[in-house]
């Protein structure tokens, strides 16, 4: 089933206000992420964000008269909310110990190269444009040029080496997310309404609750010792980044091509750039931006082939 069965006819107002959110307000959600990581350790972070995301989202949907407890929908929702938001969220707060939000958004950027990669039937079109084909090839070599990097960085090379891998993972995860959503959430379980973002939401919070419970972020921390600033990265993280942006980027997948969706992934890293570097006096290097750059004009290149 492709995309193209599943878009339903949305004003073009909605889809402007939902790219909005999906382009800037989640690109701002990588400096946050990091403010909130001043008090919370990664798993107790997702954990909090998305329980209580989740639990709005889902009253939220139930007021509104959906039907929210559906086997399908549960069933269907719990697999993207793993794959999309619990594997691609905790490695992104992972890498966040080692590298600057910044970096981590830059990275971040090839998502869209590897959804191209991974998108197994558009195949026949993808390599059929030898445009594409080289965008992709700069995309890897983009993530190339700051993993080179990061390997020379001196003491703390290990460190950011960590980092970059895990970040390339994420992004595999989260292409992998999205195309299930695109081609197994498309059905009468997933038409009209957000509860299968709730759903996911919910099931990449239990995974984290788990991990937090397990790994001993719980116990260890001690929720009075948390900065008010931290609470406030949190709150903006559930309310703006949750709440609004994700369940955007979800509705733009049932409404819009995936390929176009995907292109978010090189205007996040510019915003994420911009506030990391402008309120965050994070350092970005020429390296970065040059990887930055090439990184951006791989997708560029491929979605052209559309």
């Amino acid at each position: 089933m492709s995309i193209g069965n599943c878009t339903r006819a949305a004003s073009r107002t909605a889809i402007i206000i939902a790219y909005f959110l999906v382009y800037v307000v989640w690109g701002s959600t990588y400096f946050f992420i990091g403010v909130a990581l001043e008090g919370l350790p990664p798993f107790l972070l997702g954990a909090f964000r998305f329980t209580v995301a989740g639990l709005i989202l889902l009253a939220v949907c139930r007021l509104r008269g959906e039907r929210v407890w559906r086997t399908g929908l549960v069933r269907r929702s719990a697999v993207s909310g793993l794959v999309l938001l619990f594997v691609d969220m905790a490695v992104i707060m992972l890498a966040q110990r080692y590298v600057s939000s910044s970096l981590v958004a830059i990275v971040a950027s090839s998502t869209a190269v590897w959804i191209m990669l991974l998108d197994v039937p558009a195949w026949r079109q993808t390599f059929s444009n030898p445009v594409a084909v080289a965008g992709i090839l700069m995309g890897f070599g983009g993530v190339a040029l700051l993993y080179v990097e990061q390997l020379g960085s001196g003491g703390s090379a290990v460190h950011h080496e960590r980092g970059v891998l895990l970040l390339v993972a994420g992004c595999v995860s989260w292409a992998l997310g999205t195309l299930y959503t695109k081609y197994r959430s498309c059905g009468t379980e997933a038409v009209g309404g957000f509860a299968g973002s709730a759903w996911q939401m919910l099931s990449a919070s239990a995974a984290f609750w788990v991990c937090a419970l397990l790994g001993g972020d719980a116990e260890q921390t001690d929720l009075g010792e948390v900065p008010r600033r931290a609470w406030a990265a949190l709150l903006y993280l559930v309310t703006c980044g949750s709440i609004l942006a994700y369940t955007a980027y979800v509705w733009l997948l049932k409404v819009r091509p995936a390929t176009e969706v995907a292109t978010h992934a090189y205007v996040n890293p510019v915003v994420a750039v911009a506030i990391g570097a402008g309120v965050g006096g994070e350092h970005v290097t020429m390296v970065q931006l040059c990887g930055l750059a090439v990184i951006l004009l791989s997708v560029m290149l491929v979605s052209r082939r559309r």
